[in-house]
């Protein structure tokens, strides 16, 4: 026990001194804050937080309590090929900035509070999981890239949740055109068959809870290339968990 106390003496004593050497700033609008990996009360403000009542297939947020399991008009319309999808905010020119700091530009401490914000949006979906599986890079994109941030999120969430994070399940085995700035149909022919299942993983997934985490849900073409291809080896259920939820495709570009 002394040695535990100890070591949370020196972590705290370290922190204490990186902060004090270069002391932690808002994210977003790079203002003085008190923790490290956060934002300012304004940026925090300025995010389109979404809470219950939601569709419970797409995520996306209902004026008001329309029972639970209710489905949106466009769920209704188009059932997607997961099962539950749920955000953390909706994606807009606040979020863009964090999104864009984990996606391009690595900064970690983005990805960490993006994690967190995941996981108390997704607590139902993280408590029903047999399994936390990111959306997967193209061999070649992340060799150009280094970094998936989709792994990254998917890692943390599955360590804070105590959850198996399985990274190797899915593999991108056709290189892909951005799907900035195409429309649905485009995003859906732009990857399809563009994800399997990995050749080593063939049975681990049969009978079990998937849940698939990328960064954002802009139309869902992406997420259900890929459940599609884990429900075709087996999964019983996959869920979505994402950090943003675009609500309008095509007024925004990721």
């Amino acid at each position: 026990m002394d040695g535990a106390v100890g070591g949370q003496g020196l972590r705290k004593f370290w922190r204490g001194a990186v902060d004090f050497v270069a002391p932690p700033r808002c994210l977003v609008c790079h203002e003085p804050v008190i923790e490290p990996a956060s934002l300012c009360v304004s940026c925090w403000a300025g995010l389109r937080h979404i809470d219950e009542p939601v569709c419970d297939a797409m995520g996306t947020p209902f004026a008001y309590d329309q029972g639970e399991g209710a489905l949106s008009a466009a769920a209704l319309a188009e059932p997607p090929a997961w099962d539950r999808a749920r955000a953390a905010v909706a994606f807009d020119e606040a979020a863009r900035p964090l999104i864009h700091a984990l996606k391009y530009r690595d900064t970690q401490e983005a990805g960490l509070l993006m994690a967190r914000m995941m996981g108390r949006a997704g607590r139902a979906l993280l408590a029903d999981a047999d399994m936390i599986v990111p959306v997967p890079l193209h061999r070649w994109r992340l060799w150009w890239r280094r970094f998936n941030q989709s792994a990254y999120l998917a890692q943390h969430l599955a360590a804070a949740a105590g959850k198996p994070y399985r990274p190797d399940l899915l593999e991108r085995v056709r290189a892909t055109r951005s799907q900035v700035g195409l429309d649905h149909e485009a995003r859906r022919k732009n990857v399809r068959r563009a994800f399997k299942l990995a050749a080593e993983a063939a049975g681990q997934v049969a009978g079990r809870r998937v849940l698939l985490v990328d960064d954002v849900l802009t139309t869902g073409a992406t997420v259900g290339a890929c459940a599609e291809a884990l429900k075709a080896a087996g999964a019983v259920k996959v869920n979505v968990l994402t950090f943003a939820l675009v609500l309008e495709p095509k007024r925004f570009h990721i």
